[in-house]
């Protein structure tokens, strides 16, 4: 018999589509599921339900939108707390689906009159009652790691595991990506190897954030690990069609069908590497 890796993508990367659209698109290209992008003024949990049935495909994370956690700002961190916990909400909806959290995209450095460590603690602080409430409504919590260019706290596995420690609940693992860790980490497998049971989710993009085999990482060594490690999944495919401003997925000229081919091709590569001869 044969084991498969499952495999979703991350909805945002298919730009301003309807929901409905992602979706029919996503089961057309082989995925299992999706990673879905957290604008909750967008969709229901009755909506996504009903589009996962119709099309055979599951939810296995949600994805944040911008809120700041570790914000000087008082009131920033109410806002982010408010929002994750209605995504806590709404994947518990789904069944418990994953739950992603990171920092602010795009700032990369602390504000002024703050600095880094009291940011760190705010985030601390922050993390703490969200992972109750989440434990309260069995819903995973992954910290995804981002590069230096998006964001200041977290940018590494080691750091993302003292997060982990230094907030103490076992409902919050962490979130590796292929693309980040390709700048950040001096060892990606290490990383993986280190990080262990720790791993909550895993995304991959290639080295210039394309699909698997338009750039120079070595992921094939990244994917052996993590069968040695026996990371049950699901790979969550984040590769957006490669262009200026790395920020939105849209670019110039037919990019929905660069972006398919690539996704296309991704999920061959890992549908090949990953179906494995397993005992009867």
């Amino acid at each position: 018999m044969t084991h498969n890796m499952k495999v979703g993508v991350c909805t945002w990367t298919f730009g301003p589509l309807p929901i409905e659209d992602i979706f029919a698109r996503t089961a057309r290209l082989g995925f299992d599921g999706v990673e879905l992008h957290g604008d909750l003024d967008a969709f229901t949990p009755d909506m996504i339900r009903a589009l996962c049935q119709t099309h055979g495909l599951e939810v296995f994370s949600l994805t944040p939108g911008d809120c700041d956690p570790a914000s000087p700002d008082a009131s920033d961190r109410e806002a982010a707390e408010t929002y994750y916990r209605q995504l806590i909400d709404f994947a518990q909806a789904l069944g418990g689906a994953r739950v992603s959290l990171h920092g602010l995209v795009g700032r990369i450095r602390p504000a002024d009159g703050s600095d880094q460590d009291s940011e760190y603690r705010h985030l601390v602080e922050a993390l703490k009652p969200l992972c109750e409430y989440a434990a309260e409504r069995s819903v995973p919590l992954v910290y995804e790691v981002l590069n230096r260019y998006e964001s200041h706290l977290i940018n590494t596995a080691a750091q993302c595991r003292r997060l982990i420690q230094d907030i103490g609940s076992p409902q919050l693992k962490v979130l590796l990506d292929a693309y980040h860790m390709n700048i950040e980490e001096a060892d990606p497998v290490r990383a993986l190897a280190e990080t262990g049971d720790h791993l909550g989710l895993y995304h991959v993009a290639d080295s210039n954030r394309g699909g698997i085999g338009q750039g120079h990482s070595q992921l094939a060594d990244q994917f052996t690990q993590l069968r040695a490690m026996q990371y049950a999944g699901p790979i969550i495919v984040e590769a957006p069609a490669m262009g200026p401003d790395p920020f939105t997925p849209v670019k110039t000229g037919d990019y929905l069908t660069t972006l398919e081919d690539q996704l296309s091709r991704s999920v061959s590569a890992l549908r090949q590497h990953f179906t494995l001869d397993v005992p009867a």
